[in-house]
């Protein structure tokens, strides 16, 4: 540990269980205290207990709301008459829009040009005044910044405030109140907000409690700072709600000091814990809402025999990138795929092929030929046929059967 780092240690942190307390009684019966409810399909295929907090049940889809809420809640009356700003694209812009409009705070939000248009619709319909500035988010903060100096109204920082972090610490109270025999809780990490009120909380309320925060690899901001590591930190995440390049000056001290380690998931598990909590829960979450359940995937063995809390902390995404996560995870189960077939370019050729499909009760759902651009001969042609199977041993059982009487098969593959 460095002299800053010593230093650092010994400073007391920014909240206590005693702000998230007061936080709770502010917002009581203004945000949904939502259930903390065992998965016992979740738990037999991980070998420990599952209790899932569906935070996406809030009016606004996530858990921002309740930070969002303690923070307007505080503001003096001439702050509140000014109003408030935030840079935000996603759920911390919806939470302070919608309880603003609520308490007669009026809400602007900075968004970079980017946006897009249903998140900024979105944002408006709860009351707030939408400016669009820049290509990147830190251009739309500083913009922000700007604002708020010009017009006197008080910035809202969407996880590095004490007011914010006391707030989201309330998800934390609930789920140990409701379910006392979690011993571990596996918490998103973005800018950290959650992870300092929730530490925060559970450690206060048993102090033997495991807590794990988890990130997407694309951006392990926090997972570089604790682990003194140096990976890249950009890129498309589905989990776009924890994509933050830089961890909040505030929150990294309680990850640092609260934290029983920072994991890393992959996309594809991100993938298949958003396609998990839909086909198993019948709930519809965010990537970085279903970062808990692929820390599961991911990591399995680590959490076997405890009883671990997930956080499903927001369910807004968009419902074409939905459909394309959960037909990719129908791809790579074999329940749906693409299959090249190479023909010769003669009547009844696809007559033949089909009757192979119907031989094994396979479906066909979509046909397409090539014969011009590609490099068989030109008597030959590919045939991709998109075809639905029962499983992965269904589809194999196909393959084998395309094979045995001499046709060239290759499955296209989902990366």
């Amino acid at each position: 540990m460095n002299t800053l780092s010593k230093i650092e240690s010994a400073v007391p942190l920014p909240i206590s269980v005693d702000d998230i307390l007061a936080a709770r009684v502010r917002i009581s019966g203004s945000v949904v205290h939502t259930p903390t409810l065992v998965s016992q399909t979740l738990s037999a295929m991980f070998g420990c207990k599952v209790y899932l907090k569906f935070e996406n049940l809030q009016f606004t889809a996530a858990y921002k709301e309740r930070g969002a809420l303690n923070r307007l809640l505080q503001l003096d009356e001439e702050a509140k008459g000014k109003g408030v700003i935030a840079a935000s694209a996603g759920n911390h812009a919806q939470g302070l829009a919608y309880h603003g409009r609520r308490l007669g705070v009026p809400v602007t939000i900075v968004m970079p040009n980017t946006t897009p248009t249903v998140k900024v619709t979105q944002t408006q319909g709860h009351g707030a005044t939408v400016v669009q500035f820049g290509e990147k988010f830190d251009d739309a903060y500083a913009h922000a910044r700007e604002l708020e100096v010009q017009q006197g109204l008080t910035f809202v920082h969407p996880f590095d405030e004490p007011d914010i972090m006391a707030g989201q610490g309330t998800v934390a109270l609930e789920m140990l109140e409701d379910a006392p025999e979690i011993d571990t809780l596996i918490v998103p990490i973005g800018g950290g907000g959650l992870f300092s009120g929730m530490a925060t909380a559970a450690k206060a309320m048993k102090p033997d409690i495991k807590v794990y925060g988890v990130q997407a690899e694309l951006y392990p901001s926090m997972y570089d700072y604790i682990k003194g590591a140096n990976l890249p930190c950009d890129g498309d995440t589905l989990a776009e709600g924890i994509a933050v390049k830089e961890p909040g000056e505030l929150t990294r001290r309680f990850v640092e000091r609260l934290a029983d380690d920072v994991l890393l998931v992959s996309e594809r598990h991100l993938e298949e814990a958003v396609s998990l909590l839909l086909q198993i829960e019948k709930t519809v979450v965010e990537g970085a809402g279903a970062a808990g359940l692929a820390a599961l995937l991911t990591h399995k063995e680590l959490f076997a025999g405890r009883s671990v809390g997930l956080i499903l902390t927001g369910g807004n995404i968009d419902t074409r990138l939905l459909a394309n996560v959960l037909l990719r995870d129908l791809a790579r189960s074999g329940r749906l795929a693409r299959l090249r077939i190479i023909l010769q370019d003669r009547p009844g050729a696809l007559f033949h092929v089909a009757r192979i499909f119907d031989q094994e009760a396979v479906n066909i759902l979509e046909l397409s030929h090539q014969r011009i651009f590609t490099n068989l001969p030109a008597k030959g042609l590919s045939l991709d046929v998109e075809c639905e199977t029962r499983d992965g041993a269904h589809l194999e059982r196909l393959i084998a059967a395309l094979r045995q009487v001499g046709y060239e098969v290759a499955p296209i593959e989902v990366a």
